[in-house]
């Protein structure tokens, strides 16, 4: 009965070789495909909101700047914030009579005094005379900004 069936020897042997190479493979063989990506149609989450109360908060553009010699020096149209959002300098539209002859000036932010709220707005106050202001550079998008300084001075200002 040994020599009789060599052929179903063989094929035993081959079926158990085959079943054995199948297990290794796959325990060494590629990963997974990755799972399919999250939908997109889904809403994003809400975001969160911060109510600030109108007695902590006010805006400041559009405000009169006046001079400790309540001097009219103009209204804030702009306020500049360096990259890091530091506060760096007002812009103050400066001079002229109805919008026409006036200039902006960038101003140091420390230079600007904010009072207490009331009812009307107070005018914000400014550390610099008329003649300090009047001799600034004009502020001008695209170009270097030169700031006043509370103390009168131009400083260039720097963006890091």
């Amino acid at each position: 009965m040994r020599g009789e069936h060599p052929a179903v020897m063989a094929a035993a042997a081959l079926l158990a070789l085959t079943a054995i190479v199948s297990v290794a493979s796959s325990e060494n063989g590629p990963a997974p495909p990755a799972p399919a990506p999250a939908k997109t149609d889904q809403p994003a989450p809400p975001a969160v909101a911060t109510i600030l109360p109108n007695h902590e908060v006010e805006g400041i553009l559009g405000r009169q700047v006046r001079s400790s010699a309540d001097e009219n020096m103009g209204r804030i149209v702009d306020v500049l914030v360096d990259r890091s959002g530091q506060v760096r300098a007002a812009i103050i539209d400066f001079g002229g009579f109805l919008g026409v002859g006036s200039r902006k000036i960038a101003v140091d932010w420390a230079a600007l005094h904010f009072p207490a709220p009331a009812k009307p707005e107070p005018p914000i106050s400014l550390e610099l005379n008329r003649d300090q202001v009047n001799a600034a550079p004009a502020y001008e998008d695209g170009k270097p900004v030169v700031v006043l300084s509370a103390l009168g001075k131009l400083e260039p200002l720097p963006f890091q």
